[in-house]
């Protein structure tokens, strides 16, 4: 069994997650990866992707006098078929400082298959300065399934508040669940061209357009400034595996750009080359 990974465990890279779960591949993937080592590392990306699913995950602290936490937060997700295991929720897509009164703070989790989401725990372990945690909601949004579902909490995860409880079980609230079509991944790889100055550390963003006029939104290629600073340098090839609205099997047109900010912002690019997984696998 081969389980190629090529991805960050780090807080402060990539997804922010330190524990990640692989799928096994074809040997001959890895194989005709070993081969090309002229490639960009993330070959496996799409075939991986389509056997996982990444959920979005919202968490909202209440606003009260010392709702938030300092202590370790974690989250299991548990489906119709598996569940997640232990998630820590270590770094916030929106804040600095996570798990602060009244904010909402943002996280990504991967997971293969758990099938239709049923319920999660939440909690901490209690450690640090201010440990009690008011919890309003969690939000959970999985793009490639297309659903959306809402967890309502409004309680204290305190030893000394309410019945004590550091972690709880909650549920969906089936009237705020919403529905939509299915996201689909897409491999973007992106050649910036070998002249002088031609990377950019700005915020490149794409958009796709299909038939009929049916376009994505536009998508920052880049999760953080750090990963802006490191991609898109001269003469330098990087891929993405980005969940966009799916534009059916005809990709017409493509938009992409940068905010024109940071030190370098001008760009000369070469071209860029698009792939999807099709419904039946290839």
């Amino acid at each position: 069994y081969y389980f190629p990974c090529q991805r960050w465990l780090a807080v402060e890279e990539d997804d922010g997650q330190i524990i990640r779960e692989l799928v096994p591949v074809d040997e001959a993937f890895v194989k005709k990866d070993s081969e090309n080592e002229g490639q960009s590392p993330a070959t496996l990306g799409l075939e991986q992707k389509a056997k996982s699913t990444t959920y979005i995950v919202k968490v909202k602290t209440g606003d009260k006098k010392n709702a938030g936490t300092d202590a370790n937060v974690f989250i299991i997700l548990y489906g119709s078929k598996d569940d997640t295991g232990t998630v820590s929720l270590k770094a916030s897509k929106i804040n600095k400082n996570k798990f602060e009164r009244g904010k909402v703070d943002e996280f990504t989790v991967e997971s293969v298959d758990i099938g239709d989401l049923k319920k999660i725990k939440i909690g901490h372990d209690n450690k640090g300065n201010s440990t009690g945690w008011f919890l309003e909601w969690v939000e959970i949004d999985a793009p490639s399934l297309g659903e959306c579902l809402k967890f309502p909490c409004g309680r204290w995860l305190d030893k000394s508040e309410d019945d004590g409880a550091i972690e709880r079980i909650i549920f969906p609230a089936k009237l705020q669940t919403r529905e939509y079509i299915p996201f689909v991944p897409y491999e973007i790889t992106v050649y910036t061209s070998d002249i002088f100055g031609a990377g950019t550390d700005a915020d490149v963003f794409i958009v796709l357009y299909g038939s009929d006029g049916i376009c994505t939104q536009q998508k920052s290629l880049c999760l953080n400034k750090r990963e802006q600073r490191m991609y898109f340098e001269r003469n330098s090839v990087n891929q993405f595996i980005v969940e966009l609205e799916d534009v059916g099997d005809m990709i017409e047109k493509i938009r992409i750009g940068h905010n024109g900010g940071g030190l370098n912002s001008g760009w000369h690019l070469d071209r860029v080359a698009i792939r999807r997984l099709l419904p039946n696998g290839k």
